[in-house]
């Protein structure tokens, strides 16, 4: 049997690092196990859901490299959910129930305060046709309910292994809205059947989803058994708060704007939480050959933003030329990517640099006498990397200087800064008429 796994995000916001890691997870496995990776876009909620977030969240996987093998979108399937419902009323397992969110709301807060599990009481199952037609007289209309039977489901999770819950401490879930759309739990349990899903990957926030849903696949006639799920600890930041789209908590699409690789997202969140160390990859492919949900801790993984930075360097410090010359500014040649790479954690960051050696800088001015000796003995053009060993060993054998004390006030006077990539490579670029020009103190 051919392995089937699906992503599922609402259209309701743009992807964070969170809904990243659920989507790269689903496709390392379906690649380590020949499977197929599904797209599905759950825009049931019509209120929240929009064209434009669905479309952001596609531009997003595909920036990631995350490309699916099937795309479906649930408010295409609409009919299929409507005839899963009267399925399962004909059974006598979806009832319509009239309570307002007031209602039940109060209900829960009596249930709390007599300390009693939050459960809903069912009390829909007791009305009579008359009650019924009475609510519908007055304007109300119904949510329906699944009753679940009071039985143990049990699933054996590739991450957390062993898994029970029991169905008389879960609610009736809603699968009807009152306005007759049908809710997450209805329409992904109708797609993973009738889509062919065999393996459910998602956070732990839906294990309870999880039990649940298993009754209502084997209401419409799919073997529980069938299924494998594995169910991933949910990554927080160094505070330990979950990160939140609705927050715009590390948004992949702030992470692009800020000049990001794809690459280092990947890095990171395809090892964090595991035993294996998290490294810099090149490609998603090289992620594949040592992926393995055996390896996931039951411990909530922490995301810090330096670890991303860290790993942003390492990749863009291997990228050649050829990889980023349409990120970089009009003009820069390898010779000034080589150059100014080694101090990159972007490569948006490169701008910078190229400022520096192509546009007017003001100075920073030590020992005036100093600097007269180095614009003296600046040799003449073509220059290359040799011609800063050659310049700094003539000022040293003249002034005395040497170390910090004849590097320091070089690289000040000529880059107005304290660190950057070496000045044997920065030198040629900036040219014998504007190093001079800032060895004698004008901005050029």
């Amino acid at each position: 049997m051919v392995t089937r796994v699906r992503f599922a995000p609402s259209p309701t916001g743009r992807l964070h690092l969170g809904n990243v890691r659920a989507a790269l997870l689903n496709w390392l496995f379906a690649r380590k196990t020949g499977g197929k990776f599904l797209l599905r876009l759950d825009d049931t909620d019509l209120e929240r859901s929009t064209q434009a977030y669905a479309d952001g969240i596609v531009a997003d996987l595909e920036w990631l490299g995350l490309r699916w093998d099937e795309f479906a979108r649930q408010s295409d399937r609409l009919d299929r959910y409507a005839a899963a419902a009267e399925k399962l009323k004909a059974m006598g397992r979806l009832y319509a129930c009239f309570e307002t969110p007031e209602e039940l709301k109060l209900k829960r807060f009596s249930q709390v305060s007599e300390g009693g599990v939050q459960v809903y009481d069912r009390a829909a199952l007791k009305l009579t046709d008359a009650q019924k037609q009475a609510y519908l007289a007055e304007g109300r209309k119904p949510h329906w309910r699944f009753l679940l039977e009071a039985k143990e489901t049990r699933w054996d999770d590739l991450i957390r292994g062993a898994c029970a819950y029991h169905g008389s401490r879960i609610s009736d879930p809603v699968l009807i809205r009152e306005d007759g759309s049908p809710t997450y739990t209805l329409a992904s349990v109708v797609d993973d059947v009738e889509l062919g899903v065999t393996h459910v990957v998602r956070g732990e926030d839906h294990v309870t989803n999880t039990s649940v849903q298993l009754q209502i696949f084997e209401a419409l006639g799919r073997d529980p058994a069938s299924l494998t799920f594995a169910h991933f600890t949910l990554i927080g930041d160094i505070g330990g708060h979950n990160l939140s789209k609705r927050e715009g908590g590390m948004s992949v699409a702030n992470l692009r704007d800020d000049g990001l690789e794809p690459a280092a997202i990947a890095s990171l969140l395809a090892r964090l939480g595991t035993s294996d160390p998290v490294e810099p990859f090149a490609s998603l492919d090289d992620l594949v050959p040592d992926f393995d949900f055996a390896k996931f801790s039951r411990a909530s993984p922490k995301l810090d933003p330096e670890d991303l930075l860290r790993l942003n360097a390492k990749i863009v410090h291997k990228l050649d030329h050829a990889a980023v010359k349409a990120r970089l500014p009009e003009g820069a040649d390898e010779a000034f990517w080589l150059g100014v790479r080694p101090n990159l954690v972007k490569v948006p960051d490169a701008a910078d640099w190229w400022a520096l050696t192509h546009l007017p800088v003001a100075p920073v001015l030590g020992d005036r006498d100093f600097m007269a000796k180095a614009a003296e003995l600046l040799p003449a053009e073509p220059w290359d990397a040799n011609t800063w060993g050659a310049w700094t060993k003539a000022l040293a054998g003249a002034t005395g200087r040497k170390g910090k004390d004849l590097f320091m006030p070089l690289r000040l006077a000529l880059t107005a800064r304290e660190h950057g990539p070496e000045l044997k490579s920065l030198l040629p670029m900036l040219g014998r008429a504007r190093a001079l020009a800032r060895l004698e103190g004008k901005s050029a």
